[in-house]
This record gives C-alpha cells, sequence and structure tokens, in this order.
C-alpha cells in the first residue's frame, strides 16, 4: 500500500519505519527534514510538503506536536487539502482537540475523503516496540479499511465511535497518566526521605496494588538520570490543558488534573520542558 507519514519525530520516525518494514511505500514529510534522514535511507521517499505526501499516498498518517501543527499541515499552504484527496483516507495520531478532528472529518467528506483520529499512547518505547495503544474516532468503514496498519504500529486499537471521539478517548488516558506520573514520582521522593532502597521500593510496589506503566517504564529511568524524552513535558502540558478545557465545556470538575498541570507548568518554568515527563522528580531532587 502507499502510505503517506508526517511527522518524523521521536515517536514518528519509528511508526513510519514499521509501515515501511512492513512491505508499504512510504512517503514522508518533516518540517526538518534532517530528522526524516535515516528513513530515506531505508527506503522512504521524501516529499517537499504535506500536498507532495497526499497526491502520492492512499493512507495519509500525521503526528505532529500541537493542534495549530495539525491545522497547519491539513488547511496550511502546500497543506494536505490542497492535493486531491478524493478516495484517500486521512489519518491524525496527533494528540488534538476533539473539534479539530471533527472539523478535518468535514472538510475530508466534502472533498471525497475519510478521516480518522487516531492518537496514541505508549511513548517512544511503544513507538519503537511496535506496541502502542491505538485510540481511533471515525466511521466504521475507514476503520476497518486502516486496521490492518494500526497493527503493524499497536497492539490495542480501539475504535471510540465518530469523529473526535478517538481525541476525548485520549484525554481520558492523559487524565489518568497525570495521576500515575505525580503518584510515581511522590512515592519515590517519600521512599528517598525515608532512607528506602529505591530499587527495592519499585519492584514491590510494581508487584501490587500500585502497579502501574508509568511506575514500570519511567521509575527505572530516573533512579538513571536519564530524562530524554520518551514524550516531552511540553507536549503533557498541552494535552492537559486540552483535557481542562474539555471539561470545563462539560461543566466538570478535575481538581487532580489541575494540580498536575500546575506542577508541570512550574517544571516547564524551570527549563525542563524539552525533557521528558519523568523529569518531574526534579521538582524536588534538582539537577
Amino acid at each position: 500500500m502507499k502510505i503517506g507519514f508526517i511527522g518524523i519525530g521521536v515517536m514518528g520516525h519509528w511508526m513510519a519505519a514499521h509501515l515501511l518494514a512492513a512491505g508499504n511505500e512510504a512517503y514522508v514529510y518533516n518540517r526538518t527534514k534532517v530528522k526524516a534522514k535515516q528513513i530515506v535511507e531505508q527506503g522512504a521517499v521524501w516529499c517537499d510538503t504535506p500536498q507532495a505526501v497526499a497526491e502520492n499516498a492512499d493512507v495519509v498518517f500525521s503526528i505532529v506536536g500541537y493542534p495549530q501543527d495539525v491545522k497547519e499541515i491539513y488547511y496550511g499552504e502546500n497543506g494536505i487539502f490542497t492535493a486531491d484527496v478524493k478516495d484517500k483516507i486521512l489519518v491524525d495520531m496527533t494528540t488534538s482537540t476533539p473539534s479539530l478532528a471533527e472539523q478535518i472529518a468535514q472538510t475530508a467528506k466534502q472533498k471525497g475523503a475519510e478521516s480518522l483520529d487516531a492518537p496514541v499512547s505508549g511513548g517512544d518505547l511503544g513507538a519503537k516496540n511496535a506496541t502502542l495503544t491505538i485510540m481511533v474516532g471515525g466511521s466504521q468503514e475507514a476503520y476497518e479499511k486502516v486496521m490492518p496498519l494500526f497493527k503493524v504500529m499497536g497492539k490495542s486499537y480501539v475504535l471510540h465511535g465518530g469523529p473526535g471521539k478517538g481525541q476525548h478517548t485520549k484525554m481520558a488516558n492523559q487524565i489518568m497518566i497525570a495521576g500515575t506520573m505525580t503518584g510515581m514520582t511522590e512515592m519515590l521522593v517519600y521512599a528517598k526521605a525515608a532512607g528506602l532502597n529505591l530499587e527495592k521500593v519499585i519492584e514491590t510496589v510494581g508487584g501490587g496494588g500500585g502497579a502501574n506503566w508509568s511506575l514500570a517504564n519511567y521509575a527505572p529511568r530516573i533512579l538513571k538520570e536519564d530524562y530524554t524524552p520518551g514524550f516531552f513535558v511540553k507536549h503533557f502540558i498541552k494535552d492537559l490543558k486540552i483535557a481542562l478545557a474539555e471539561a470545563e465545556k462539560m461543566a466538570i470538575d478535575l481538581p487532580a488534573t489541575k494540580e498536575a498541570t500546575r506542577l508541570y507548568e512550574l517544571l516547564a518554568q524551570k527549563g525542563y520542558e524539552n525533557d521528558g515527563t519523568q523529569a518531574l522528580i526534579k521538582l524536588w531532587w534538582g539537577n
């Protein structure tokens, strides 16, 4: 199949590489061309614009940073919608806003195309190991057509409803992650202050009711002082703000998520916005 991939970043690189390795033709674009050098060397075809990607591919994937980036690659000059997208499927895997996903779906329909919003969870390791959780919004028909490609990138892929429902599910996921990240961080702070062996504590807590993905994947990185981004602090703040905005629209209060957002914003103000989310520990342990 001819697939397009826009956004060759920390996660996008691996996702595109898996699709390429599965025998698909891959047409790629990234705002910073040098980041696509490796995937091009592996056999992908470089395109100078999102429009060129859409013109060449039958299914176009995108995973970029922020909703405004999504809007730019779809609606901007030389964007996806400046191409003839009739009969194509457009799959945005960025964590973005439900309203933008709905807008893209409406435009795609007007142009004879189909679209899915399909944000993911699993970070850089999930992308590398093809074990991502993919949360999908859109039509059943489009979902079934793209499912073989989702299988190449992830271990879990579920259609949650129409346009925007994938993004709403990702917001639910990020609300949960906010709790596990703050809990994991404060657990380490407490255990260290109590003079406990942190490796043993991680093993013990991880074997009981406190087990969670953040503990298993990020606590060991913290002990190694590895703050490289599986998921950027700045992007997590973006996600939490979207979740809080959507909660406000639904007239619900999320005090724990508000506090997690405050802590991560404080971390970013201290200069750690480009670290991984596990860098939250730096609010207690410094550098």
